[in-house]
């Protein structure tokens, strides 16, 4: 099987400074790198991709190849929950912090009211999104609302959305569609959006509607957001995330072990220790007796 190679990001060396483990890699970016990021590719209209992951992703990502490569082939990809970045500082490939899918979303509305661009709300029950949209205006009265669209539609449709988006000129768009159905959108018809910026978001727009609560500040700084969504929807979300995260963590704690061992390996190579140390033979000058 041939190595994955990412593509660059909107940034200088990004190859270089991408964090690799758990079979996928994120980008090192605060969330005001990422809006900036998302600024230029509006000015400079350059279309920008954006991929999340969290624990009970990272795990999904193993069993399906298509959502694998839909999320890691994004220009963007950030670590969507807490223990992501936990796992990255474990495996010592930090990250600075999370970026959350919802917190970039409601960072980006008042940049794009300061400098006029369009957005498009593509997601949830037509419902939802009406009062999503009442919710956004009453924060963001000056934000101009490209269209919207609810979130339930054939394969067979996809192709009018996007041209629809399109015709809407968009700058932003935001998908709060479920996986994998946002990241196969993303992947697939992106393109034909022409919107600089396609960012899914999934629940955010139930969050906004007033549908589900989103956890306080101290349960999602302590990775806990998850337990939060669970104790609201225990029959629907309890299993799944309680094995992923099982799973999650057992991925984490045999990298660690892996590269504990590498460590252990490469410190107990012939001539490791005592390489160019002053005294040992190998600093010894040719000929050189031994006292």
């Amino acid at each position: 099987m041939t190595r994955d190679v990412p593509q660059a990001g909107p940034y200088e060396n990004a190859a270089e400074r991408r964090r690799h483990f758990l079979g996928v890699w994120l980008d090192p970016l605060t969330i005001d790198q990422t809006v900036a990021a998302c600024v230029k590719a509006v000015e400079e209209r350059s279309p920008l991709t954006i991929g999340v992951l969290n624990a009970a992703k990272i795990v999904r990502l193993r069993k399906s190849e298509e959502l694998r490569r839909a999320v890691l082939d994004c220009d963007l990809v950030l670590a969507d929950g807490q223990s992501v970045v936990w796992a990255a500082r474990l495996l010592r490939r930090p990250l600075p912090e999370r970026v959350a899918g919802i917190d970039l979303m409601l960072a980006l509305l008042p940049e794009a009211e300061r400098r006029g661009d369009r957005v498009f709300f593509f997601g949830a029950r037509p419902e939802v999104l009406e009062r999503t949209l009442e919710e956004v205006l009453s924060r963001f009265p000056g934000l101009i609302v490209a269209g919207s669209r609810h979130g339930y539609f054939s394969t067979a449709e996809a192709p009018e959305i996007a041209d629809e988006i399109r015709d809407a000129r968009t700058d932003l768009l935001f998908i709060g569609v479920s996986s994998p159905m946002k990241e196969l959108f993303i992947r697939d018809w992106a393109p034909r959006t022409g919107a600089c910026v396609s960012h899914g978001v999934g629940g955010t727009f139930d969050v906004l509607a007033g549908e589900v609560r989103r956890a306080p500040l101290w349960w999602q700084r302590h990775g806990l957001e998850w337990l939060y969504r669970v104790i609201q929807e225990p029959l629907r979300l309890g299993p799944r995330y309680f094995t992923t995260n099982f799973t999650f963590v057992a991925l984490v704690a045999l990298a660690a072990v892996r590269e504990t061992l590498r460590g252990l390996t490469r410190a107990r190579r012939p001539g490791a220790k005592s390489a160019g140390r002053p005294g040992s033979k190998s600093a010894r000058r040719p000929g050189a007796k031994s006292p």
